[in-house]
């Protein structure tokens, strides 16, 4: 049995039967046969339907994004923007993937050469509930019309979310088992997920989550001998140089930390600023911190809601302690309130060095660290002294200056001037331990797509 619990009022919300090993069987089964009759449909008739579930999510968004909200804490406003963008992403791959798959020819000596992408089967996503409808959409919208079935094994927190995104693929016209959810018990997770993986019909793996996960993910899969990719943890750095606008640059640094209350593996973590403007920045960055209103996310004055889970937020608290033990600053935040809910101020630590949890370990919420850098060089350095390799950003007045230093920079995309996110025209994913593989675009089209050679003499 899986109960959901609201991260705001610690209410229970609903109560879902799990599944065993025989039912997990049958679903894999019935999904098997709907792909395999899947493959056959023409790329307009894919498109189809997935442009009907994309108009399905935006009819329904308001619906969608409240049990956002209400099962992992998401303010409602970004909760709808997160349902905007799953049907984004539907609409996107709807228009683009038969382009992105057709067939590149070439003469080899006087023969041809086709190159031709197909489908591989089913493919497992393992998804998280920090973006419950938007992780779960930048897998299955690609997935789907290449040719291949999803099965989904969701975050048990966000099981209602699960259900739901299940429905809309069924109500928008998809065969009823191409896209299968399954609910496991948190004590079963491990062996299940291994019987999933191991499955002949599974052809590969999708996995959004922490690295440990996708460490346990990644050794079931090379196992198997299946496909897998993995985006995994982060602690992007987002530099900002002694010429940038600082107004804009804790602008735009505030909001990347406190997005999603914090709780994103591409969130602002590491504030990495020069020694001539880190006493400007730190001041307006406190004021910023101090101003972000905290409570209940279907308020719409409200930019933090709770935390999704107890376990998270004394995790996180623990983090700033220990930093603080260690000789950070404490400029706001910091503790832990009273009452109910899962809540957790906007925190921000000055003074943060080597050594430190907040400079080594990824903080899930919504804490700031601020680090000083010497020069540009230094800036790098601090940057790349990390495990994880997922999101970076560098602030600057001087674009070439601010790509001589994003080019330095070990991680997966560099935003300048901008805040890091996930965009279906770009290819997204990290390097290092924040994972392989790519997600969106065409690169992420064909991560899971038989790469075929023909040779016709």
């Amino acid at each position: 049995m899986l109960i959901t619990l609201n991260p705001a009022t610690e209410a229970p919300i609903a109560e879902y039967n799990t599944m065993n090993s025989p039912q997990i069987q049958e679903a894999i089964t019935l999904a098997e046969r709907d792909c395999r009759a899947w493959r056959s449909i023409s790329f307009p008739d894919r498109a189809l339907l997935m442009r009907r579930l994309g108009s399905l999510l935006r009819q329904e968004r308001d619906t969608h994004a409240a049990l956002i909200s209400l099962e992992m804490g998401k303010p409602f406003g970004q909760a709808q923007a997160e349902v905007e963008k799953s049907a984004w992403v539907c609409d996107y791959y709807a228009e683009h993937a038969a382009s992105f798959l057709t067939p590149e020819e070439s003469d080899i000596d006087g023969a041809r050469g086709v190159v031709s992408f197909e489908p591989l089967g089913l493919v497992l996503g393992i998804m998280p509930w920090n973006f419950p409808f938007w992780q779960v959409f930048r897998l299955a919208a690609p997935a789907l019309m290449a040719g291949n079935g999803v099965l989904l094994k969701h975050a048990p927190n966000v099981t209602g979310s699960a259900i739901a995104i299940e429905k809309l693929f069924r109500d928008a016209g998809f065969p009823e088992h191409l896209y299968k959810a399954v609910h496991i018990a948190l004590e079963d997770t491990d062996r299940l997920t291994g019987e999933i993986i191991e499955h002949p019909a599974v052809k590969g793996v999708s996995l959004t989550g922490s690295t440990a996960a996708g460490r346990a993910v990644a050794s079931r899969a090379g196992k198997a001998l299946k496909r897998s990719v993995l985006e995994l943890g982060g602690s992007d750095p987002y530099i900002v140089l002694d010429d940038a606008d600082i107004e804009q640059a804790v602008t735009l640094c505030s909001a990347a930390r406190l997005l999603n209350s914090g709780q994103s593996c591409i969130s602002a973590k590491r504030f990495i600023v020069h020694s001539g403007i880190i006493g400007q920045f730190e001041s307006l960055l406190l004021r910023r911190m101090r101003s972000a209103v905290m409570g209940d996310p279907f308020d719409p004055a409200v930019e933090i809601g709770p935390l999704a889970r107890n376990d998270l937020r004394l995790q996180l608290h623990d983090q700033v302690v220990r930093s603080i033990s260690q000789g950070a600053r404490l400029l706001c935040g910091g503790s832990i309130p009273e009452g109910k809910g899962f809540f957790y101020p906007p925190t921000l630590l000055g003074g943060v060095r080597r050594g430190m949890a907040a400079y080594s370990e990824e903080t899930f919420g919504p804490v700031a660290t601020l680090i000083e850098a010497k020069d540009d060089e230094d800036a790098i350095a601090i940057a790349n002294d990390t495990p994880y390799g997922l999101g970076s950003a560098v602030f600057s007045a001087d674009i070439a200056r601010a790509l001589a230093v994003a080019g330095q920079i070990e991680a997966g995309n560099c935003f300048i001037n901008s805040i890091v996110k996930s965009d279906p025209r770009m290819p997204f994913g990290g390097v290092k331990e924040s994972g392989y593989g790519r997600e969106l675009s065409s690169y992420g089209l064909r991560e899971f797509v038989n790469v075929k050679s023909l040779y016709i003499a």
